[in-house]
């Protein structure tokens, strides 16, 4: 062999020796392992089409939007931690008009939504607010508001997949199921903080299923128009209003539970009907079986449900419990109103048990405000609304509750309204609670 053949045999075999070796320390060592944190942003692209594995922690930085054409899966056991910030900095998960997200969690095994600084173990309280943003979701679902689709609040204008509305109230953007969400509500901007879970334009074939909304600074839960059916939702210490709706929202609920803090929030239900306009059809009349609303007590001067901006609504087969103002239905001078709502049949309150709200009467259970209620139209409201009590159902009875213990113990059977429709479950009680907590271990409020 030459003497250059030589050399270059040499040298072919030394890099063969070295790339042996190499590969058999990468196969020697030990299988690197899949990391249990990841930090997700968004540069436009949203999070694509992908799954958050369950036992592992994801970290949101910034707005973080589930894309048009995108799918989410979230499986049971995944937290999901939003970093702190405020403004432009705030973080959120927002599943655009057209996304999905399938979260669908178990009572052993519940999906956690929470904040950066929560390490799980009890030290965040059940009173830290505003630790980061929320849940958002858009639908295509319809808005009684001009022009029949917004863009929602505290995501700029610039940012196209902040809109929401369409025309298809059967719109589906995917399932919240044993779902926890903790600590937000941060401030986005002008006094404006996000919701726990804010529903713009969601439709009816979304499945909402046992939820807690807990430590919000804002709203717990907030609806924006659509037809949003949510059973089993549990919504405590917020710091304003615990279930709040506006843009003619027409869903459906039962099996509500709203606590507040003796210290913080302020409406159990703050119900509006629209925007722009206010008289704006379709109007908001959603259907509301076995609610519980457990207030924040006698001294606190908050109302139990506002219903105003010509919202209607039916609540029933449900009870209302220490909050030191009642039902208030707004009267304006204009003919379309809540009170209107209420003379069309719009706006009912059926079958419902009240104990520990306002005096304990009829007259001061029931409110008319607003530039309309004039002397003559008070005293007529009150009329109307003390023969309206008693010939729908009403009562004023103890049902034996407390803010952490709901199951009644002096259960409420009697003259149950009928349930409508194959949505609703037909059940033998009133409020939200039978003999047993459905909230109970999966939640944090009843876990701590």
């Amino acid at each position: 062999m030459k003497k250059m053949d030589l050399r270059i045999l040499v040298v072919l075999f030394a890099a063969f020796v070295i790339g042996v070796s190499s590969c058999r320390k990468t196969n020697d060592a030990e299988p690197e392992q899949e990391t249990d944190e990841y930090t997700i942003s968004d540069n436009g692209s949203g999070t694509g089409t992908t799954t958050w594995k369950s036992g592992k922690t994801y970290f949101i930085e910034g707005f973080v939007f589930v894309n048009e054409g995108q799918t989410l899966t979230i499986e049971p056991g995944c937290i999901i931690k939003g970093k702190a910030g405020q403004g432009e900095n705030a973080s959120a998960l927002i599943v655009a008009r057209g996304g999905k997200i399938l979260a669908e969690g178990t009572a052993d095994n519940p999906i956690v939504f929470t904040a950066e600084a929560d390490d799980l173990n009890g030290s965040v309280s059940t009173t830290d607010r505003g630790l980061w943003g929320g849940l958002i979701v858009l639908g295509k679902a319809g808005l009684n508001s001009t022009p029949g689709e917004s863009q929602i609040e505290g995501i700029p204008t610039s940012e196209p997949r902040g809109r929401y509305g369409g025309s298809n109230d059967d719109d589906n953007s995917g399932v919240i199921k044993y779902v926890s969400i903790r600590h937000g509500g941060t401030d986005i901007g002008e006094g404006n903080e996000i919701n726990g879970l804010t529903l713009g334009a969601v439709g009816r074939g979304t499945i909402i299923e046992y939820v807690e909304v807990i430590a919000n600074k804002d709203d717990g839960i907030e609806f924006f128009g659509g037809t949003a059916q949510l059973k089993h939702i549990l919504v405590a210490y917020v710091g304003d209003d615990c279930f709040d709706y506006d843009e003619g929202f027409r869903g459906k609920g039962q099996f509500w539970y709203a606590i507040q803090d003796a210290n913080e929030g302020d409406r159990c239900g703050e119900h509006d009907g629209g925007t722009d306009p206010e008289t704006g059809t379709p109007f908001a009349i959603p259907t509301i079986y076995n609610a519980t609303y457990f207030g924040r007590g006698a001294d606190a001067g908050k109302r139990t449900i506002t219903f105003r901006d010509n919202a209607g609504g039916h609540y029933l087969n449900s009870i209302f419990a220490n909050q030191s103002k009642g039902i208030d239905i707004e009267n304006l001078a204009d003919a379309q109103d809540s009170y209107a709502q209420f003379a069309d049949g719009n706006l009912s309150l059926e079958s419902n048990v009240f104990w520990g709200v306002a005096d304990g009467t009829a007259e001061g259970i029931f409110k008319i405000s607003g530039p309309g209620a004039n002397a003559a139209d008070s005293i007529a409201a009150l009329q109307t609304f003390a023969a309206y009590f008693e010939t729908a159902n009403n009562v004023v009875e103890n049902p034996g509750i407390s803010k952490n213990n709901p199951v009644p113990s002096n259960p409420q059977a009697d003259n149950l309204a009928a349930y409508d429709g194959s949505w609703f479950e037909t059940v033998s009680y009133k409020g939200a609670f039978g003999a047993e907590n459905w909230a109970a271990g999966w939640t944090k409020y009843f876990s701590e």
